[in-house]
């Protein structure tokens, strides 16, 4: 590898790792193709939770996050309530950012108090440019919504709370 390369390679890891900073999230991997034979693989990652949203779903760290505004706390809410344990926690399948209406303006797919239907579509969450349509994983009434509309999210963060 010519020093070009190295120093080429070098400043794409300090893009990523910018990337990372910028988008709050907890991990980044990426395979750059150079040739049939040569490719650079990357993986940058931080130990500390994003301060928007937490990552893994046993983090602690989730208890101690404000709720969003969209999200309603009964007095029977403990405020130690980790909403990752709740049985009826829908997660996020993937890191991207979620939105909670279809396109800028129009109506949310759901609000507190709906009930929904299994395979219904609770939110989007935009991926590499993707949107994919995150569906209820069984019929319920939404209880929380755990995220703001243009949130960032990571894998296992949960988003809301079906009972």
């Amino acid at each position: 590898m010519t020093n070009t390369t190295h120093e080429a390679d070098v400043a794409f890891i300090q893009a990523l790792a910018e990337l990372l900073r910028e988008h709050d999230l907890t991990e980044l991997q990426v395979k750059r193709e150079y040739g049939e034979d040569d490719s650079l693989d990357v993986r940058v990652s931080r130990s500390a939770p994003a301060p928007v949203l937490s990552a893994p779903m046993a983090m602690p760290a989730m208890a101690a996050m404000p709720a969003a505004p969209m999200a309603i706390a009964p007095a029977a809410a403990a405020p130690a309530e980790d909403p990752a344990q709740h049985p009826g926690a829908v997660t996020s399948p993937m890191v991207g950012t979620a939105y909670l209406q279809p396109e800028p303006g129009s109506d949310a797919f759901v609000k507190v108090g709906d009930t929904v239907s299994e395979g219904q579509t609770l939110l989007i969450i935009e991926a590499m440019k993707t949107m994919n349509h995150i569906p209820a994983p069984r019929s319920g009434t939404v209880k929380r919504i755990l995220i703001e509309d243009g949130a960032p999210v990571e894998y296992g963060a949960p988003l809301m709370i079906l009972e």
